[in-house]
């Protein structure tokens, strides 16, 4: 029986929660890291870039092209850009693409013994709110997003290597006690939390609201 999470706050564009699961399976902590494959290939092949290799003229020549999440945003940067425009299909893909992600991240992260689904949201939510690009977005912001949200990346650095630490310890906690100690959940979770908002910001285009540097 999972516990629901503590409500994120409902003023960003972008929201994440994960219900806490107070007893977890020890066997299938122990084997995760194994258990995660097939459904982490999957996740790889739809986010990875492509690249191909072909001869011409006697010389090797490499071409490389960008995967979903690049295509996607510079995609949208032109939409917003040129057209004012945030297709609303472009941004259900963006929207279930973060759930997968989400899915998939909860359960290499221990936070939830449920494998991850391709379609059902399970005990991982994810929200985020669909824009109003006439009203709500600067059309030559998403120029420089990407660097504005330098600030994050430094901090998320560290706060990522904070995570797996604590992913570290809560296996081992797991398989001694069954439980993930729910003060390495919250952080775990809002480690998750602080980088969707950016991801939001910079990379999705949803807002122009500047991510807080906030777990909560």
């Amino acid at each position: 029986m999972s516990v629901p999470s503590t409500p994120a706050p409902t003023g960003y564009a972008a929201r994440l929660g994960v219900d806490y699961s107070p007893q977890l399976n020890r066997v299938a902590t122990l084997f995760r890291i194994f258990m995660i494959i097939p459904i982490a290939i999957v996740y790889g092949v739809l986010s990875s870039e492509a690249t191909r290799t072909y001869y011409q003229s006697g010389q090797t020549v490499t071409t490389t092209s960008g995967g979903i999440a690049s295509g996607l945003f510079f995609a949208t940067l032109l939409m917003i850009l040129f057209r004012q425009r945030y297709p609303r299909w472009w941004f259900d893909f963006a929207l279930e693409f973060a759930r997968f992600g989400a899915r998939l991240g909860a359960y290499l992260g221990l936070l939830t013994d449920r494998y991850p689904s391709t379609v059902e949201q399970q005990s991982v939510h994810l929200e985020l709110d669909y824009p109003d690009v006439e009203r709500d977005l600067n059309r030559w912001l998403p120029l420089v997003k990407w660097f504005l949200a330098i600030p994050h990346y430094i901090v998320l650095f560290f706060l990522f290597i904070g995570a797996v630490v604590s992913i570290v310890i809560a296996w081992f906690a797991i398989l001694f006690t069954g439980r993930y100690p729910r003060g390495l959940f919250d952080y775990v979770v809002g480690v998750a939390r602080w980088a969707l908002r950016v991801e939001a910001y910079a990379f999705l285009l949803l807002t122009d609201r500047y991510p807080p540097f906030s777990l909560s």
